[in-house]
């Protein structure tokens, strides 16, 4: 009829379990989805003495989806999708429609680069950017003559 659990123990325990169950609820991996920004990509970005290289990952996106653009210091990847997947049955009628559109978006920082000489490439679902840096010019000394 009774539990022979000590009364103190069974709050301890149900204070454990309360606690235990408002983790869970607020647990990062299950709200994951909801903190990822879902209107971007992933990236990965490496520098060398000549410049950086950007890594995206697009894939079912072609060379026709994504714009590429440097305004005011700063790289805009950009890449849209409107795609459509219909099926017809031999009466024409649809019986499964899929749609698919979004914009997804990434915007950097750049200083100090030759927008002149970006280079980008799409292969595999990755798109490459080869961005140059601009020439250091070394400091000059010059002696100034007084008149």
């Amino acid at each position: 009829m009774f539990d022979l659990v000590p009364f103190r123990r069974r709050n301890e325990d149900l204070f454990g379990q309360m606690l235990k169950s408002f983790n869970e609820a607020f647990d990062q991996e299950l709200l994951a989805p909801l903190h990822s920004n879902t209107r971007s990509f992933r990236t990965d970005i490496r520098e060398t003495d000549k410049g950086y290289l950007i890594e995206a990952e697009l894939p079912g996106f072609t060379k026709e989806d994504i714009e590429i653009d440097v305004q005011d210091k700063y790289l805009t990847i950009r890449a849209k999708r409107n795609q459509v997947d219909e099926e017809k049955d031999e009466n024409g009628k649809i019986i499964r429609s899929e749609r698919h559109y979004g914009e997804f978006a990434r915007q950097f920082y750049v200083e100090g680069i030759e927008e002149d000489g970006i280079k980008a490439k799409l292969q595999d679902g990755v798109l490459k950017l080869d961005i140059p840096k601009k020439e250091k010019k070394e400091p000059t000394n010059k002696r100034i003559g007084i008149e």
